[in-house]
């Protein structure tokens, strides 16, 4: 997956030392250490694999961090501008690159970003089972609820995502599935089931409406809202009655019902259940599920 990516003093550590299914997430920095996450604990990369010793640590190089991204984009960073405009570039194994460097805008637009500085380079799993405990709270009998999966950054939104659909795929319940992966990050493997339709690097508001109109779903499921443009994009699909199930950035519940771009989504009561996972004992670690007056159903 990052073979033909990283540079060969970082892969081969990777690869052969430490082993990528341990791996979620490689932060490139120029002039200082490479530092790896690895089920919710942070090491330093050495030659001979993970440490927690500075002195053993690899230092990276603002060259390796150009290399990786002028690979990353195949070539040809022209290519995935609009992907860097955003701050990442997302290869087609979904593996995202996370960007910093110095940005340029025209017009108050931004138009693209120079200068790399670091990288985080954030490595897709299958879980499969990991939704299961929440499944039984979100799939009813009379249909699916409309759901906010709510964690911090790397904290297993869209791994729980991607599971979820199998597992609605594995039991044939035949729901037409929408699955909107603005990001190129869901759909990765064979993980999204027999009954899915996948649009991919689409804004919300786009993906939701042709999505509707063309496809005529009984279910979306998508990664990270944020912007006020996707709540106008949540509230048309409910209005067109097509259940959501979607994902969020929030450290608990209690951050979340401050956030001010959801307000009139939840007084409108459109989510049902809300499922807030962290990284307490690694990443997707189930806090608890709520329903849409916030009230807690389950307790872990």
């Amino acid at each position: 997956m990052l073979e033909g990516i990283l540079p060969e003093q970082i892969f081969k550590p990777l690869a052969h030392k430490v082993g990528f299914s341990r791996i979620n997430e490689i932060r490139i920095r120029a002039d200082k250490p490479i530092l790896i996450s690895s089920l919710g604990q942070k090491f330093f990369l050495s030659e001979l694999g993970a440490c927690k010793e500075l002195n053993r640590a690899v230092f990276a190089d603002k060259s390796m961090i150009e290399e990786i991204i002028f690979r990353a984009s195949e070539c040809s960073i022209y290519s995935v501008n609009e992907q860097i405009k955003k701050g990442y570039i997302v290869t087609k194994e979904g593996v995202r690159i996370g960007l910093a460097g110095n940005v340029i805008e025209e017009n108050g637009d931004l138009k693209t970003m120079t200068s790399f500085s670091s990288v985080n380079i954030r490595i897709p799993h299958e879980v499969k089972n990991c939704s299961l405990k929440a499944f039984s709270s979100i799939v009813k009998e009379s249909g699916v609820l409309n759901t906010l999966i709510i964690s911090p950054p790397g904290a297993g939104k869209t791994t729980f995502l991607r599971d979820l659909v199998w597992q609605i795929s594995e039991r044939n319940l035949a729901y037409n599935i929408l699955v909107l992966d603005e990001r190129g990050e869901l759909n990765i493997g064979k993980g999204l089931g027999l009954f899915s339709d996948v649009i991919s690097f689409s804004s919300k508001k786009l993906g939701f409406e042709n999505g509707i109109r063309s496809l005529a779903p009984n279910l979306i499921i998508t990664d990270e809202l944020g912007e006020w443009e996707d709540m106008e994009a949540v509230r048309y699909a409910s209005n067109s009655g097509v259940n959501i199930i979607a994902s969020v950035h929030s450290d608990s519940i209690e951050s979340f019902v401050r956030k001010l771009a959801f307000k009139e989504i939840l007084d409108e009561k459109i989510f049902k259940r809300f499922v807030v996972l962290s990284m307490r004992e690694g990443p997707g670690t189930l806090e608890g599920i709520y329903d849409e007056n916030f009230s807690r159903l389950m307790r872990w």
